[in-house]
């Protein structure tokens, strides 16, 4: 496949044009550069006296989005509203995994009937680790009860309180193609090994970061080109991004999010085709101790569900 450059203008033309499908892959539309992240919802406390509420049940629930990834551009979280027999009400808002366990816990006092409450998640569990990849709903509940709340009966919305949380986004939305032979992890180069993964993708394919963190660094070199280093929040891992057809509009020392793009496809450098160079570096990280790893096995599974 003969490698394309483009301009700027015209990378970031083709970024926009793909802002529909990031939306749909990443679990919500990119933030800027640099942005602060996205603020989760406190956990709140119990009710300081005996949790008091009325018979509820749910005038309207909903999720958004289907899909989050852990530090993410967006939170899952849910909008409701109860009816209840009380005017004011104790609430418990469980995150579940798809066993039935309770990942999480948010509490809510004094709750009026028909006024919305909204809930964000960040992805950490109630002992401030990263939650699992899975499926998760969130459970609406009276403090001290075991009684879910229900829908209300004749309620018009939809109840639909599911979602897909995922610990890395798959960095390239678009088609693609993994590289083998030359394209590997470990194959021979003149006077060293290949330390990371190709994936073929036409140039100006949107990328996004596989986990975000902080940008190590952002530059370009003889050989990968335009490239970009993210130190993986929550992880022992740097991630390596090079070839790109532009310099990432994110700079060293940047805060980014999981699934935020980050550039597009390109040939820079030492590339003979438009493709993304990947690769996984073990702690302290990148060019600090760190060592590479195979990035294939990683790639293949954030494909699979990304």
């Amino acid at each position: 496949m003969a490698g394309v450059s483009v301009t700027f203008s015209a990378a970031l033309l083709l970024s926009l044009c793909f802002a529909a499908s990031a939306v749909a892959t990443t679990g919500g539309a990119p933030t800027a550069a640099g942005a602060p992240a996205p603020a989760a919802s406190p956990t709140g406390t119990p009710a300081s006296e005996a949790p008091s509420a009325g018979a509820i049940s749910l005038v309207s629930a909903t999720t958004t989005p289907r899909k989050s990834f852990f530090y993410g551009v967006r939170y899952p979280s849910v909008r409701f509203s109860i009816s209840s027999t009380q005017a004011q009400n104790d609430l418990q808002v469980d995150v579940v995994n798809a066993a039935g366990e309770v990942v999480r816990s948010f509490y809510r006092n004094d709750v009026e009937p028909n006024v919305e409450v909204r809930i964000r998640w960040d992805g950490t569990t109630n002992e401030g680790k990263p939650a699992r990849n899975g499926r998760y709903s969130f459970r609406i509940e009276p403090q001290g009860s075991t009684e879910v709340a229900a829908r209300a009966s004749g309620a018009g919305e939809p109840i639909s309180t599911g979602f897909a949380l995922y610990g890395y986004a798959f960095p390239v939305l678009g088609a693609h193609e993994f590289g083998m032979g030359a394209g590997r992890f470990g194959a021979a180069r003149a006077g060293h090994t290949h330390e990371g993964q190709d994936t073929m993708a036409a140039c100006g394919t949107p990328l996004v970061a596989a986990r975000g963190g902080i940008v190590q660094y952002s530059g370009y070199q003889y050989a990968a080109g335009n490239y970009i280093v993210i130190d993986g929040k929550g992880t022992g891992f740097d991630f390596m991004y090079a070839h790109l057809a532009e310099p990432s509009p994110l700079k060293t020392g940047e805060p980014v999010r999981t699934g935020q793009p980050i550039g597009v496809v390109g040939d820079t450098g030492d590339a003979t085709a438009c493709h993304l160079h990947f690769e996984i570096w073990t702690a302290p990280g990148w060019y600090e101790g760190g060592s590479p790893i195979d990035p294939l096995p990683y790639l293949e599974k954030w494909d699979a569900y990304s």
